[in-house]
């Protein structure tokens, strides 16, 4: 019942997220921590706003506990870039988050991490799956100790270590040139976790700085909790009413981000992770390659390109992408649903940060967002990104696998195809660029397509293509 995707274990709360599983779980992962003689220096364990977040927690520390594990318990909704942060900072072998990140609000989920603050891996989840499944085919209940006699005896401590967070994301930000700029900003936490984090930073930072969907509504306004175009028309608007430099909005557990600009353009993930890279290797003088995943824009290899660097390509899941950042020394890693590492931070997504080195990117470069975007299209051209998730009946699962990875039959397309990639799904790259890809969502039954293309029309023809070859 516990299967790990590209982004934790995620189910829907009430079928597969339960009580029994979550206790599960940390049965399991309790398990692995003994065996690896680990288990003495505890966990850290974290929640976001979702439905049972907290409750879960609680039930995941009455596990732990039962096993002898002390479990540090960050005891208010947070981001889950502060757990990968504690983890790191204080050399800590795991760390969980209760989240399902920018899933429907109907989801719940686990993310888990280890020891320098990463995405647990593909071995490591798995791990924890066979320690699960051992443990049911021994028959075997799981123990517990209710949680006010755990926290009464010590196994259990509740804590909030978001000021060391935060001091470690301020110590990285030129505040001065943020301060000397007067910039008016506004929030759209998506009614997440994010606004006590960005309101400190930035009123520090002495922004004016509004919020929209601020409060805790475990339903997310009945919006996906996911900073995209579609689901930002409201701030949009308020950009354009209030003349504001720049809209921010991130994600459910605010390891993501999307942007609005002072025009009320929204600029994708992708955007955002040119714009940051451009800025990192010119303004800021650093120097490195990029990483993405196969499904991000190659803008990033252009830009690599033209500075003497490297731009390296990994599967979707960013467990993937910190661990070759890691590897290459990278300045900044990302994936187009919006996460993304910048070097010298944590060894994971962070939407906070990201969203505080924009600012600083405005304040620095003294341009509006709509203008240093413009300079960068003007010096590298313009590529436009169209995706599309399809959602398919279990049944086919099989045979849509099969097809794509097994028969590997490819669509006809108006282009010539100079390369096929199935490193992760399957990627097609047409001559002068374009480029198309599919894979399978990791965490629900969704075919994502991905095309990237110099003229939006093309983009949105190949991606008809290719929903009408799979009959979606």
């Amino acid at each position: 019942m516990i299967r790990f995707g590209t982004g934790g274990w995620r189910a829907i709360i009430g079928d597969e997220f339960t009580r029994s599983n979550i206790q599960l779980l940390a049965k399991a992962l309790s398990e692995k921590m003994k065996f690896e003689n680990v288990h003495k220096e505890g966990v850290v364990i974290g929640y976001d706003r979702r439905f049972l977040s907290k409750e879960s927690v609680k039930w995941a520390c009455e596990a732990f506990a039962a096993e002898g594990i002390h479990s540090l318990f960050v005891n208010r909704s947070s981001p889950t870039p502060l757990i990968m942060f504690y983890v790191e900072k204080h050399k800590m072998h795991y760390g969980l988050m209760v989240t399902a990140s920018h899933n429907p609000a109907t989801y719940n989920g686990i993310k888990i991490f280890t020891y320098g603050g990463r995405d647990a891996n593909e071995e490591q989840t798995k791990d924890i799956e066979n320690y699960a499944l051992a443990i049911e085919n021994r028959g075997e209940p799981v123990r517990i100790m209710p949680y006010e006699q755990a926290r009464e005896t010590g196994l259990v401590t509740e804590f909030n270590p978001i000021n060391e967070y935060l001091d470690s994301i301020i110590d990285h930000i030129n505040m001065k040139a943020i301060r000397s700029r007067g910039l008016r900003l506004v929030l759209d936490p998506m009614y997440g976790v994010s606004q006590a984090s960005m309101k400190t930073i930035l009123s520090t930072a002495r922004c004016e700085l509004d919020v929209i969907h601020g409060s805790h509504d475990t339903l997310f306004g009945r919006r996906m909790p996911a900073p995209s175009k579609e689901v930002l028309t409201e701030l949009r608007t308020y950009v354009l009413e209030m003349e504001c430099d720049l809209g921010i909005a991130t994600d459910g557990d605010a390891d993501r981000i999307g942007v609005i600009d002072d025009l009320g353009r929204y600029l994708h993930a992708n955007d955002i992770l040119v714009l940051l890279y451009y800025y990192l290797l010119k303004y800021k003088g650093w120097k490195g390659p990029a990483v993405r995943s196969i499904s991000t824009t190659h803008m990033l290899d252009r830009i690599a390109k033209d500075f003497g660097e490297e731009c390296y390509e990994v599967s979707v899941g960013f467990k993937h992408v910190s661990s070759k950042m890691a590897e290459t020394n990278a300045v900044i890693g990302g994936e187009s649903s919006g996460g993304m590492a910048i070097r010298g931070h944590i060894n994971g997504k962070d939407g906070i940060y990201a969203s505080v080195l924009l600012v600083e990117m405005v304040a620095v470069t003294g341009l509006k967002l709509s203008e240093f975007y413009s300079t960068i299209c003007r010096e590298y051209g313009k590529m436009y990104m169209v995706e599309k998730s399809l959602q398919y009946a279990q049944d086919r699962r099989e045979d849509l696998m099969k097809m794509i990875y097994d028969d590997r039959i490819l669509p006809e397309f108006p282009y010539k195809i100079v390369d096929v990639s199935y490193l992760d799904g399957c990627r097609i790259c047409f001559s002068g660029d374009g480029w198309i890809a599919a894979r399978f969502s990791g965490t629900e039954p969704l075919v994502r397509l991905y095309c990237e293309m110099s003229r939006e029309e093309d983009a949105n023809e190949c991606i008809q293509i290719f929903q009408r070859f799979l009959n979606l």
